[in-house]
């Protein structure tokens, strides 16, 4: 990561390489802050749910009811397995990669499959943490060596807390060649690499894990099932190559557009049809990241490729030994093979032949070092893809000359470093400024014009400038709320410097309406405005859901009848169809 990473210009929070299973603990301590109890199959009693995390449960079967769905699960208790049955609304399938929800209600995956198959091994070392900070800092370690090929993730250098991913060839290499059933060989073959990446064998070693996995680049074919009622999100929905952290970033976006939905849905606000958009918004989405996760995959392929060391050739050497031909060869004799070429093929990483006085090895060192000045290998961040999204149709009103997703994303090379624009078109991310309130005192810090939304409720946002013809906008879009019973915002945001200025005007424009703030840029003198960072005129104004994206914008002053426009605008975000002629 570099020194601009974390200026936060355009978010207000910074870059972060963070662990997942820490994840999962602080969102776990978050709920119980909010009031929920986590409880282990032990702790459960009687048959109350409301405000529980039931840990330890499987999804084991889906029906649905006249009311909604009835979920069967099962879980061990005092070494027996149980089943217990849950009554359900909606049921949001998050359960992973390999998502038993997904299998339950008969959703394929589409895309490519078997990539890669790995080993995962989670262990310590502090020797090496500390190595590592002091010597040579990075997040992402790639060895290859004549005796071992690995990827080191440094998860934690101060504490020395690693994630070894090690290519493996089944069936003749086999998982239980690195389980706990034969532990000292595991510790073996991790130190076997360790040592090569630092110099000397480490004696603190600790492995906490592992497990294998299959890299596969998949999305479901639908993501709502059941009358709306069975909803796929994150690795559920979709499987990418672990490279450029497509699968968190898709997946927490995946939540941030469904939760505000179902509440939506819940509450009377918006139509059961609601749920719909979210595949609308979400699965162009998962498809175009699939495909930039795949290629950033390949790039990062490029480097052993250029050592010699091509993965598609060792691919194919396994299929050899896969197919019909070699199968009369028992089990162990197709292992020996197999290991035995990829042990030959090793050996052209020793420094024999690695060297400047090599003339292969100069040739392969001079195509790596073109690989790394050109940026062609793996790419880590991809800010245009993270923040800069955008739906084409769902919950929105789209402006006219729209292009599909899909058509916009074809024309632009997928892999080049797209830098992150902000924009205010409909489908958009809200754009992050930096604002003050006034009316308030002057020595409260600045907060981003994202800390608007609310983030323990439902509500919409409506930011607009401080002319008269807004002002009218904003006072019928009050109106039209109230009927549809939406929780509507008005955000007046005014130049740097308004706070000397009477502002008052706000509320004498809005009323009887009291929901509203006002505030200005808090701006550097060599910055743009508000207006100019969303790329539109201070006549615009901008509706804004929930998760932050941009729901309509339109020019104050161009529309014939803004009660009739406005019912079309809050019908198409919400799904009510006795608005849509």
């Amino acid at each position: 990561m570099k020194p601009q990473d974390f200026d936060k210009t355009v978010s207000p929070i910074s870059v972060a390489h963070f662990s997942q299973y820490k994840l999962m603990n602080l969102l776990l301590q978050r709920l119980e802050k909010l009031g929920f109890s986590v409880c282990s199959p032990s702790e459960i009693e009687g048959s109350i749910w409301d405000r529980k995390i039931l840990m330890g449960h499987e999804c084991i079967s889906i029906h649905p009811t006249n009311e909604g769905l009835k979920v069967g699960t099962s879980y061990l208790k005092e070494g027996k397995m149980e089943e217990r049955e849950f009554h359900c609304s909606i049921l949001v399938g998050s359960d992973g990669a390999r998502s038993t929800v997904r299998k339950l209600v008969d959703i394929d995956m589409k895309g490519e499959r078997n990539l890669q198959r790995l080993v995962s091994v989670h262990f310590l070392s502090k020797d090496l943490g500390q190595y590592l900070l002091h010597e040579r800092p990075g997040m992402l370690f790639f060895i290859f060596n004549p005796d071992a090929i690995g990827v080191l993730v440094a998860h934690d250098l101060d504490q020395g807390e690693f994630v070894l991913q090690i290519p493996y060839y089944s069936p003749q290499q086999k998982i239980e060649d690195f389980s706990f059933k034969d532990t000292f060989n595991l510790i073996q073959v991790c130190e076997q690499i360790i040592l090569k990446l630092v110099g000397w064998k480490l004696v603190d070693v600790q492995v906490l894990d592992i497990k294998p996995w299959v890299m596969h680049a998949e999305v479901a074919e639908k993501y709502v099932s059941h009358n709306n009622r069975v909803i796929l999100v994150g690795d559920a929905a979709h499987r990418f190559p672990p490279a450029g952290g497509f699968g968190m970033n898709t997946g927490i976006q995946d939540a941030h557009n469904l939760a505000w939905k179902i509440s939506s849905m819940l509450s009377g606000i918006a139509s059961p049809s609601i749920i719909q958009t979210y595949e609308m918004e979400r699965r162009p989405i998962a498809i175009y990241n699939t495909s930039l996760s795949v290629e950033n995959f390949r790039a990062a392929m490029s480097v052993p490729a250029a050592l010699g060391l091509d993965p598609a050739i060792a691919n194919s050497v396994h299929r050899v030994i896969n197919s019909s031909l070699c199968s009369i060869f028992p089990p162990s004799l197709q292992k020996f093979a197999l290991e035995g070429i990829f042990s030959i093929g090793r050996a052209q990483l020793s420094e024999l032949i690695l060297n400047e006085n090599n003339p292969l090895g100069s040739l392969r060192l001079s195509r790596l070092k073109k690989i790394f000045d050109e940026g062609k290998s793996l790419q880590l961040q991809f800010p245009a893809e993270d923040l800069g999204f955008c739906y084409k149709e769902g919950a929105l009103v789209a402006e006219c000359g729209e292009k599909r997703w899909e058509s916009e994303a074809s024309s632009v090379h997928k892999r080049d470093l797209r830098p992150y624009i902000p924009c205010a078109k409909p489908g958009c991310r809200l754009p992050h400024m930096l604002i003050n309130a006034l009316k308030e005192s002057s020595a409260k810090a600045s907060f981003s014009t994202l800390d608007l939304i609310s983030g323990d409720k439902i509500e919409f946002l409506l930011i607009i400038a401080p002319i008269k013809g807004s002002y009218r906008l904003a006072r019928a879009s009050m109106m039209v709320a109230k009927e549809f019973d939406v929780p509507l915002k008005v955000c007046i945001i005014w130049p740097k410097g308004s706070s000397d200025k009477n502002v008052n005007s706000s509320e004498k424009e809005l009323e009887p309406w009291k929901n509203f703030i006002d505030v200005e840029e808090a701006v550097k003198p060599t910055s743009k405005s508000w207006w100019e960072l969303c790329q539109m005129s201070s006549n615009e104004v901008i509706l804004v859901r929930p998760d932050e994206h941009i729901a309509w914008r339109t020019e104050s002053n161009g529309i014939a009848d803004d009660l009739l426009e406005l019912k079309r605008v809050f019908s198409l975000m919400l799904g009510h169809g006795k608005f849509l002629l």
